[in-house]
């Protein structure tokens, strides 16, 4: 069994960062990712709001950089998914598909996946015209129409952003009355761009294959009525759920499963740190991601040294 003193677990923008810092400063690492790296940041068309490229930069192209960057180093690498990760003497024993390995340190940095509504079209439509982060892709959008998944606090706040933005938004829950604070209720229903579509659900989101998303088919649950509304795009904020089904049971987590950490990204338990978008925390964008991966590999850094004094 390989024994390390360093393991990351994701290939996001929070773990290459993290697995880079730890490289240089010369400690043993492995990076473990079941998919290629990149995680989210590869279903985003273009990224306009990371430092250094003002005239945006394609995800791909971001995730190209950071992994050419990893690569002048010598890092092991395991891509498969990990099943089973449990405290040990000395470290942490972590089952990566039928492989164990063993870590003193580990750096969790699995990321979160925004819940899908399970529309038809909404796969096959995401990244071009679906979207899940009106910061993100917002602007893209600007003086078009627009349809708004949701009924808390993030659809309402993002559907507030989004009308700054765009000439006409429909603002579709599947309830009468939305989850989210009153007081974001109140300025969405005063605002001349938002039409609000209560009782509603989507039946499809429809498109084209080279113009993208056109159109959603909707239902009003209550009086059976179908229509189609015209869009250029569509935003889903109906939650979203931390990738860490596997981790030990004693772990700290939110309510939402999110994983808890202190200022330095360690959480409760020794040696066990979290970056990146699995941490509860409020702003979840590349730069936050990349920032917590340096603080938690300088961290677990400290950690070691510790360890071998």
């Amino acid at each position: 069994m390989k024994t390390y003193d360093a393991a990351v677990i994701g290939g996001g923008p929070a773990g290459l960062t993290a697995a880079l810092y730890l490289v240089r400063a010369g400690v043993r690492t492995v990076l473990v990712e079941k998919l290629s790296p990149g995680g989210q940041v590869l279903m985003t068309e273009d990224i306009e709001n990371y430092p250094g490229f003002p005239k945006a930069v394609k995800g791909y192209e971001l995730v190209d950089k950071f992994v050419e960057h990893l690569a002048q180093y010598q890092l092991d690498r395991l891509n498969d998914e990990v099943r089973e990760m449990a405290p040990v003497e000395g470290g942490y024993r972590i089952l990566v598909g039928a492989e164990p390995i063993e870590a003193k340190t580990v750096i969790l940095c699995t990321g979160a996946r925004y819940k899908r509504v399970g529309t038809p079209g909404e796969e096959l439509y995401t990244g071009r015209g679906v979207s899940y982060c009106a910061l993100c892709d917002g602007n893209f959008f600007k003086g078009k129409t627009v349809a708004v998944i949701g009924g808390g606090n993030s659809a309402l706040e993002e559907s507030l952003y989004l009308s700054r933005l765009v000439d006409k938004l429909y603002l579709i829950h599947r309830r009468d009355e939305f989850r989210g604070a009153k007081c974001y209720q109140d300025k969405c229903s005063v605002d001349p761009k938002m039409h609000i579509l209560r009782s509603t659900v989507v039946d499809e989101i429809v498109g084209d294959p080279f113009k993208g998303v056109t159109g959603v088919k909707i239902t009003n649950v209550k009086t059976g009525e179908k229509s189609d509304l015209g869009v250029d795009g569509v935003f889903v904020f109906v939650g979203f759920e931390p990738v860490a089904s596997f981790v030990p049971e004693a772990l700290k987590r939110d309510k939402a499963g999110f994983v808890i950490t202190d200022c330095e990204m360690l959480t409760n338990l020794p040696g066990f740190f979290a970056a990146g978008d699995v941490r509860s925390k409020n702003c979840r964008q590349v730069a936050t991601a990349v920032g917590d991966g340096a603080t938690a590999a300088t961290a677990a850094y400290a950690y070691l040294e510790h360890l071998h004094v």
